[in-house]
């Protein structure tokens, strides 16, 4: 019987080929998606991209697979086939012009001709692999303006972390409004519980543009028809009840079934029988050189599989022949790929012990002789696999140890940290070890320890480093000593963990003289860290020792990071001389191209602004952080904490969409979760504000794993507990809200940094005024607490003016009439809030006082004041104050602006509207959308949707249209003619 080996007809798969070509029409529209396709083995997960990809026209297709070697992947495989590929495509000169400033030497970490230096030329820090990963994305974006592009990442459950790392930032990252499709396939079957794509898979599937196929086994009618096309002829229905019953509907297994069937013949007894009997039949030579391209994993370089063979090419072509001739083997690009894995994987389990050891000995020899055979990195990391699976412990240990330096100048840090790993686990076998590799057992320590906490391995690195040190003589080696404590103390500090400080003392004490580039950089970690009150002297005396030292030397990095340090001391607000400093900071970081020092001081400067209150500037240095980032590639990575300085500005100015616009972008980057968890904490702020509780709510779940640590920062810990005391007390739950507040004063770090302690204490003193005996207490408490602040800077001013306000005269004979007290205290408390344009602040000031002028008689101030509450609490969207207000207007009988009841002669407004509802009502009668409305005055829709409930809710109306038919009825506007 004539067969084809693979079907020519594609089967069973229209929903999913329709989801694909659904993804390209909206990337060809212009907005960008990902598509994770999964299935198991066999299932046709690559028949059903070659399908796509086909019919894709105008589209540039870039396939890239990842690679296995034994149970480890390749770094960025995928990755530098695309690249690869364009080369061939555009010429390097052609994808270097692609790249954001034609500064294409980061991919040369991808592929060498990139790199001009040859490799010498890459640094270690921790910006290097964030300037890899966003021109990788900037060369695809740059890609989808000239035409839609398909990104395909297949195999990715065979992804090591770095191409993991990637991919997740691609995905991400992905712009929305370009015409890119990433489409990403794996074997569901090999994601076991512990799988590391598991976590990724339900992170990505979070992501708002991102939807999931999964491929399901054919059907029987399916599998009828894909039989059919095979064999030309329609099967038997017992034939194809057995073949059915056997491949359980899996594409691989109908074809390699139908490929052994003849007629009567017996089928083959195991799945391991199936699916080596193509190869089986195939002759002896051929055989042997599966074999021999089986070990060198799924795909395999021509120049490589000669190698290793040892046959000249003549041989090698009449072996070859007839393995693709018989589709066991596909010709891809350079080299061959096994058609499916699964035959691959049955080769290569077919082995004997012996053959197996000796066939990685001869790949090992082969790139020992020509390690240009495979590409770096992955020649280097090739011959450290197959020299393990040979079981030569001398021979792993040495190229372990030059794959990791191959990984490091890709930036792969979880590879390079595997790589280093696996010498520390062969050290005792090797008794020349150090000699091997020109390193003792101390240094590989300190190596892994550092790529540990570039790779975010904090807990690892302290491990690794307290390793190290436990087997230094810190006395006959300070300067190792000093190096690894200094390594700790930063990792420490990741943690949060206690006695980071102490590690950098001892370090800079370590430290000779003798070594002033060390010293520099110790004394200048060491003053970066030493942030309490009672810390200042010696941060100044340690940061200007780093900066003499520094300029000595010539570092200028080390000098800028100093002279920021040097800003922070003292008043930590923003006065000219440290704007003098951070701008001389900003000046030497420029001359050393210290980019970790510029982003530094962007957000150093910023939070200084920000904390005395001088908002609008802070915003604009902020942002300028944020461009200075993309300038440097780096806009998707340093640009994200940069944000956090923008999220706070924002709120502050009353600019709340805004900034719910700069979080939304920042969270979907998934920025490390300390970072994560200050953006959603002003997320929150603005749904406590507008009344969104089980949002809010949610949001602090969310950041409750971070801030739950004894050892949180002020930063991180007050807000939070304040978030969550408002919460409650929005809830209704005064007595847990009162406990809650009382919990966060007994903190004996609430009186630390007075920046996060007067928010604390204004949120404490109007839970107080809720009155009854819980109040009563905290009052007595927020009292004792005060007398152990002071006020530094218009902010905090600002703060202790309205707690002052709040919490009334120290005692009743203080002044003759303590309600005009109030009213007095809260109007000049909400004076410094409108100085310093915080909306919010001023109109809970002036909620206050309005209620006070109230209770003194004068229900003109009251009106006033509750006019000017209304029309900031309406513009910010702020519906529970806007509630509150209209419910304490409709008690006293008072209206906006006015002395008497609403709509009353002399009552100020008609109708009890402000003048804010007065002019949306006035483009609600002239029939202008909120859409329109919004924009004719300069606020959000949201905003105007508030507003319009109002009018709506005062007028006593069910429609717009009636609110217009009232407006003119009562002749509040003439209608137009």
């Amino acid at each position: 019987m004539t067969i084809h080996a693979v079907s020519p007809l594609f089967v069973g798969r229209d929903t999913e080929l329709a989801v694909l070509g659904d993804a390209l029409g909206r990337a060809r529209a212009g907005t960008s998606s990902t598509v994770l396709v999964g299935g198991e083995a066999g299932v046709g997960k690559t028949r059903l991209l070659k399908e796509f990809t086909g019919r894709a026209d105008d589209a540039l297709v870039l396939v890239g697979g990842c690679l296995e070697l034994g149970t480890e992947g390749l770094p960025f495989a995928p990755f530098t086939a695309v690249l690869r590929g364009l080369v061939r495509r555009l010429g390097r000169d052609g994808v270097a012009g692609l790249v954001p400033g034609r500064d294409a030497r980061a991919l040369g970490r991808l592929l060498p001709e990139f790199d001009a230096s040859g490799g010498e030329g890459h640094s270690d820090g921790g910006d290097a692999r964030a300037r890899l990963f966003e021109q990788i994305l900037g060369l695809l974006e740059r890609l989808a303006d000239e035409r839609p592009v398909v990104l395909v990442v297949e195999d990715a459950h065979w992804a090591d972390r770095s191409t993991r790392d990637l991919l997740t930032f691609l995905v991400r990252c992905q712009p929305t409004a370009a015409r890119l499709l990433v489409v990403v396939t794996y074997r569901t079957d090999e994601l076991h519980r512990s799988h590391p794509l598991r976590p990724l898979l339900a992170e990505l599937g979070r992501v708002e543009w991102v939807s999931r196929v999964t491929l399901n086994r054919l059907t029987r009618a399916e599998a009828v028809a894909l039989a059919e096309s095979i064999l030309r002829s329609a099967p038997s229905a017992a034939d194809m009840d057995l073949i059915y019953a056997r491949s359980e509907g899996n594409p691989l297994f109908v074809e390699a079934l139908l490929s052994e069937a003849d007629g009567a013949d017996a089928l083959p007894e195991s799945l391991r029988d199936l699916l080596l009997a193509g190869v089986e039949r195939l002759p002896d030579e051929t055989q042997e050189l599966l074999r021999v391209a089986g070990v060198g994993g799924q795909r395999i370089e021509h120049g490589l599989l000669s190698a290793v063979a040892g046959l000249d090419e003549q041989a090698l072509a009449r072996a070859l022949r007839p393995a693709v001739a018989s589709n066991v083997l596909v010709v891809d690009g350079e080299g061959y790929s096994f058609r499916h894995a699964l035959i691959r994987e049955a080769v290569h389990d077919d082995l004997l012990p012996g053959e197996h050891t000796r066939l990685h000995t001869r790949y090992a020899e082969a790139l020992e002789r020509d390690l240009s055979l495979l590409p770096a990195p992955r020649g280097a990391i090739a011959l450290a696999h197959h020299w393990h699976s040979a079981h030569d412990s001398t021979w792993a240990l040495v190229s372990a140890w030059g794959a990791a330096a191959a990984a490091r100048r890709s930036a792969a840090y979880g590879e390079q940290f595997r790589m280093l790993s696996r010498v520390l686990e062969l050290w005792d076998l090797v008794p020349d070890a150090a000699e091997r590799i020109g390193a003792d057992r101390i240094d590989v320590l300190r190596r892994t320890a550092v790529v540990a906490h570039s790779a975010g391995e904090y807990e690892r690195c302290v491990a690794l480093a307290g390793a190290a040190l436990a087997l230094i003589d810190h006395d006959a080696d300070p300067v190792r000593a000093a190096k690894v404590l200094r390594l700790r103390g930063m990792a420490g500090y990741d943690l949060g963990r206690p006695g980071y400080v102490d590690d950098l003392r001892r370090a800079a004490e370590l430290t000779p003289a003798d070594r002033p580039k060390l010293r520099a950089e110790v004394l200048e970690l060491l003053a970066r860290m030493l942030n309490r009150p009672e810390e200042m002297p010696e941060k100044l005396a340690t940061a200007r020792l780093a900066m003499e030292i520094a300029r000595e030397v010539g570092e200028a990095g080390v000098e800028a990071h100093a002279l920021i340090s040097l800003a922070c001391v003292g008043s930590p607000y923003a006065t000219l001389q440290q704007l003098e400093v951070y701008a001389e900071a900003r000046r030497t970081a420029e001359r050393g191209a210290a980019y970790s020092a510029l982003m530094r001081c962007a957000i150093a400067e910023s939070d200084a602004l920000e904390g005395a209150g001088r908002h609008e500037r802070a915003a604009q240095v902020a942002r300028e952080g944020i461009e200075e980032a993309a300038r440097h590639g780096s806009a998707r990575t340093s640009g994200t904490f940069l944000a956090i300085n923008l999220a706070e500005p924002l709120v502050s100015l009353g600019r709340w969409d805004e900034a719910l616009r700069v979080i939304e972008q920042a969270v979907s980057l998934a920025p490390p979760a300390p970072y994560r968890a200050s953006l959603e904490g002003f997320a929150t702020d603005i749904a406590l504000a507008r009344g969104q509780y089980d949002r809010a709510e949610a949001l602090l779940a969310s950041s409750r794993g971070v801030v739950s640590r004894a050892t949180s920062r002020e930063q991180h810990l007050f807000p939070y507990l304040c978030r969550e005391v408002r919460l409650l007390a929005a809830r209704g739950l005064l007595t847990e809200a009162v406990r809650a507040a009382e919990r966060v004063l007994d903190d004996p770090r609430a009186t630390v940094d007075a920046r996060y302690a007067w928010p604390v204490l204004v949120m404490c003193a109007r839970l107080a005024a809720t009155g009854g005996p819980e109040a009563a207490s905290l009052l007595r408490r927020v009292r004792e607490v005060r007398r152990e602040l002071a006020a530094d800077g218009d902010l905090q001013r600002a703060y202790e003016l309205t707690f002052t306000a709040l919490i009334g005269p120290g005692t009743p004979e203080e002044v003759a009439d303590p309600a005009a007290w109030q009213v007095k205290a809260l109007d000049v408390a909400a004076e410094a809030w409108a100085a310093l344009r915080q909306p919010y602040a001023e109109a809970q000031c002036q909620e206050g006082a309005a209620e006070a002028a109230l209770a003194a008689g004068d229900r003109h101030g009251a009106g006033e004041r509750l006019t000017r509450a209304r029309e900031l609490a309406a513009d910010l969207g702020a519906a529970p104050m806007l509630e509150r207000l209209d419910g304490f207007g409709r008690r006293a009988g008072i209206g906006a602006t006015g002395i008497g009841a609403a709509g009353e002669p002399g009552g100020g407004q008609p109708l009890g509207l402000t003048n804010r509802e007065l002019q949306v009502l006035r483009e609600v009668a002239d029939g202008r959308s909120n859409r329109e409305i919004a924009a004719r005055l300069f606020i959000s829709a949201k905003t105007v949707s508030v507003h319009v409930s109002n009018i709506l809710a005062k007028l006593g109306v069910a429609t717009r249209g009636e609110a217009a038919a009232t407006a003119y009825r009562l002749g509040l506007f003439t209608r137009a003619t």
